[in-house]
């Protein structure tokens, strides 16, 4: 007999439902997904735990799910997480076929959340063994939940100059309104439970790679038997004259985000930089801020990443809510009043009017605490690591935007990149390593960027493309865009073309090529069936 907290409830009829085929049904008023694969069915969690994405409209290939937002991706057998960036797994659910009837059965409390946490083994006082990550981001984030996923009992400290547990970063430019506590990707609690120690307001100043000991800025020390450096990356900063006088702020912490929500109300904000930092402060502010001008010596926005394609269409959507654009040029000198920023000179001899200047201008890897020591890094500073995320020092992982590594769409070359579901995909794979495993990086790099409203979705690499290959209209705001290089797509974009760049990502993932010619002759469905093949 069932009991009063478990459900069990006729959902469709077994001819319903083709095979691929993914359905979204109810339970008790709940939302399911109902998934048929190879005739067999599946019942799941119908949104992402990542911003609650309906899977219904995911990609399905073998038993990988992949969600049509933001590319996590999960197992239709387990509902186990599989790709980032969501951190949690979704519940699973019996099904049972009768009579041709399918039903499905689910205690209510899993019908309730469409997230499941992973179990995590507990912390030992008997193993002395200390993994030390430093940093407060999703990499050493990531890295620290794989470990007690995968059954370490040790001690897991993490240490960052942070003041906070880790938070979402993609949205301190796309939702400045939000208190930090709103963005937390973990609560203290959590952390807690799990046995994992997290140090705020704590920053590495050296490592002594031969000791395995780190050195803090209050004056502490910490040994480690295995050391992960995921200390990300900061913006670079204004040489210009000026550039020390009050409300000139980059954009790195939800402090400095409310700030410039703050002082740019009402008033004149300067942005310099059109990437993505810069294009999502000037789209969230553009009905706050008085004015809003963008300065940028490319001739478009997202030039290096997204290209100027998808650059002029980003454009056009900020200029027709009345953001100026200063493209070709750059910031010379800013002046000020009273130790406060009131005028932009531009190098074109142009002069804003500046009540507060955004600094969205590169990227620079936090590695200088490493300065002196063996540990091998490249011109900018990033740390090269392996397909292992191993340093060149043996016990010493690095991870997210700290590093440059060697990207399979790239042909092995080594790149930085920037992103959450990188950083958190180096994480695990460091976890897993420090465990042993000899688990090799394989991810598809996937991001995206809001502005008003719409989300440019981007998978792949297309660092060093040479031609492109475009699909729907820009002039109308619903595209997608293949990146080509050396005669075979390493990336594609899209707005408004939902599940498509998700859909790319999985091709790419199975290692299988898109040709130029597959490209330039296939439709929605030829692509679907390239995924599906």
């Amino acid at each position: 007999m069932e009991s009063s907290d478990t459900i069990t409830e006729e959902v469709c009829r077994e001819d319903d439902v083709g095979d691929g085929q993914l359905l979204e049904v109810t339970v008790a008023g709940y939302p399911v997904l109902l998934v048929r694969n190879r005739r067999e069915f599946r019942a799941l969690g119908s949104k992402c735990p990542h911003y609650g994405a309906p899977l219904s409209k995911g990609v399905l290939r073998g038993e990988r799910l992949r969600c049509p937002w933001h590319g996590a991706c999960f197992n239709i057998r387990t509902g186990d997480i599989e790709e980032y960036p969501a951190l949690d797994c979704i519940p699973s659910f019996k099904v049972t076929v009768e009579d041709g009837k399918v039903f499905i059965t689910a205690k209510r409390k899993d019908l309730e959340s469409s997230q499941r946490v992973k179990d995590t083994s507990r912390r030992c006082l008997l193993n002395k063994n200390t993994m030390l990550l430093l940093g407060g981001g999703v990499a050493a984030l990531a890295c620290a939940e794989t470990l007690r996923q995968e059954g370490f009992t040790g001690r897991i400290i993490m240490a960052t100059k942070e003041k906070h547990v880790p938070y979402d970063k993609s949205k301190l430019s796309k939702e400045m309104d939000l208190k930090a506590e709103d963005i937390y990707l973990r609560k203290p609690e959590f952390l807690q439970a799990r046995g994992i120690e997290y140090w705020t307001e704590k920053e590495a100043v050296s490592v002594d790679f031969q000791k395995q000991k780190v050195h803090f800025m209050d004056g502490s020390s910490q040994k480690y038997h295995q050391l992960l450096i995921a200390t990300g990356s900061h913006s670079g900063f204004l040489k210009v004259p000026g550039a020390d006088l009050q409300n000139i702020c980059t954009l790195q912490t939800p402090e400095e985000s409310s700030k410039i929500l703050e002082l740019a109300t009402g008033k004149n904000l300067v942005i310099v930089g059109a990437s993505f930092i810069g294009m999502e402060v000037a789209a969230f502010l553009s009905d706050r801020a008085g004015t809003i001008s963008v300065v940028e010596r490319e001739p478009f926005p997202f030039q290096h990443a997204l290209g100027p394609q998808v650059g002029g269409v980003a454009m056009k959507m900020l200029q027709n809510k009345g953001v100026k654009f200063h493209m070709k040029t750059e910031l010379c000198e800013l002046k000020g009043k009273d130790g406060k920023v009131t005028e932009a000179v531009l190098a074109n001899g142009k002069k804003l009017p500046a009540d507060v200047v955004v600094v969205g201008i590169g990227s620079i890897p936090s590695s200088a605490f490493l300065k002196g020591t063996s540990i091998a890094r490249d011109a900018k500073g990033a740390i090269l690591v392996d397909l292992h995320m191993q340093t060149n020092i043996p016990k010493v992982f690095a991870a997210g935007d700290v590093v440059t590594f060697p990207v399979a769409l790239l042909g092995g070359d080594r790149s930085s990149i920037h992103h959450q579901q990188v950083a958190e995909a180096h994480g695990r794979c460091a976890a897993l390593n420090m465990l042993g495993r000899g688990e090799e990086l394989h991810t598809v790099p996937y991001f995206w960027s809001t502005l008003l409203g719409k989300s440019i979705r981007y998978a792949g690499c297309g660092k060093g493309y040479t031609d492109t290959v475009v699909k729907g209209s820009l002039e109308q705001q619903k595209f997608l865009i293949f990146y080509i290089r050396d005669g075979h797509v390493t990336a594609a974009a899209s707005l408004n073309c939902d599940p498509m760049v998700s859909l790319i990502a999985e091709v790419l993932y199975l290692g299988k090529q898109i040709s130029k010619e597959e490209a330039e002759a296939c439709d929605i469905g030829s692509i679907t069936s390239l995924a599906q093949s």
